[in-house]
């Protein structure tokens, strides 16, 4: 389970002054659940979700993992205690193979059965992609697709996608919703956060969280959060199509 506490982050500008970004937010994520954080871009829910991976590094409040305060731990430790995190743009790097990354993912020899079951859990033709390298001939929605296979090799309690829609085609993008199903479908201890402004995607959730101006707006089931979502004009924006702008 996950919980934050009162959880603040504030950044510098140019001019001197100081912007906070994140505000007293109070959240608890417990397993067995999907939750999807929406909102208005520029809202803070990308800055809440670095923060829970420790990417960033809270200026007030606490972050709590399975009991453990975890805040000032690093990404390493986080990531050794079971929490992942897939970027909006997933990182590649040349000259490694995808069956290498799964293997490291893992952190054992994977057989080359296995790491075939991660790519097809993904929708993916594993023979066609367990030797290909992590370069610029794979689309961004393939790398997304290899990004959440490492995910899932690594078995992890918590995982945190970033506006994973973002630069994807409409094929790949049905193609994750589907992943995302199977995934809600198989969640057993551990939990899931997703960051979209998706509408497909917040209909995966069990929990909609509403982040607006750094703090927590609305949250409940997707059938209480939803219908004012779609009804709302100020909102109306984030619930259609595939977001390719980036959040705060």
């Amino acid at each position: 389970m996950l919980e934050l506490k009162n959880l603040s982050f504030t950044v510098s500008e140019e001019t001197g002054s100081e912007k906070e970004i994140i505000r007293g937010v109070d959240l608890v994520v417990p397993d067995g659940k999907l939750v999807v954080i929406t909102g208005p871009n520029g809202g803070g829910k990308s800055t809440l979700a670095k923060l829970i991976m420790g990417i960033e590094k809270p200026t007030a409040g606490s972050i709590l993992f399975n009991g453990e305060d975890v805040t000032d731990l690093s990404i390493t430790e986080r990531a050794k205690r079971g929490i992942s995190f897939a970027f909006q743009q997933p990182v590649k790097f040349k000259g490694l193979k995808v069956i290498d990354l799964l293997r490291i993912a893992s952190g054992k020899h994977l057989s080359v059965g296995d790491a075939c079951l991660y790519l097809s859990s993904v929708g993916l033709c594993a023979r066609d992609y367990i030797d290909r390298e992590l370069n610029a001939s794979l689309s961004g929605g393939e790398l997304k697709r290899i990004e959440i296979a490492e995910i899932l090799s690594r078995a992890t309690k918590l995982s945190i996608f970033d506006e994973p829609e973002a630069g994807i085609d409409l094929w790949s993008f049905n193609n994750l919703i589907k992943v995302f199903e199977d995934m809600r479908r198989d969640i057993r201890d551990g939990s899931i956060i997703i960051i979209s402004h998706q509408e497909r995607i917040l209909n995966v959730a069990d929990e909609i969280v509403v982040i607006d101006g750094g703090r927590v707006k609305r949250r409940g089931s997707k059938e209480e959060i939803l219908p004012t979502l779609l009804g709302s004009a100020s909102v109306s924006n984030f619930c259609t199509g595939a977001g390719n702008k980036e959040d705060v």
